[in-house]
């Protein structure tokens, strides 16, 4: 049952890709709205966790804006440490996991 809900909810989520270029990497992702009712502009799939490192989220809303404030916490645990070197993008994945 659960494995069943699980596979019904990826299926009802949108597309998210990032590209990695050479000066830079590129975030997209696709707004499927559930409802007429939403106001698109309020709805953010791409969040910045600090000024170097942005994630973008095809799942839940709300699972989405819960790792990205912890993410963001483990960003500033970890920016107090090493400010001068900033936050290692791997480091911040691996507190999430």
């Amino acid at each position: 049952m659960q494995i069943e809900y699980a596979l019904t909810a990826v299926a009802a989520g949108a597309t998210s890709l990032g590209i990695k270029a050479t000066n830079g990497v590129v975030l997209a992702t696709e707004k499927k709205l559930r409802s007429t009712l939403v106001d698109e502009t309020t709805v953010r799939k791409i969040s910045m966790l600090t000024p170097n490192i942005g994630v973008a989220y095809s799942g839940m809303g709300p699972d989405s804006r819960l790792l990205v404030r912890r993410a963001r916490k483990q960003a500033q645990v970890r920016g107090r440490g090493f400010a001068q070197q900033g936050v290692a993008a791997a480091y911040t994945i691996r507190c999430l996991c």
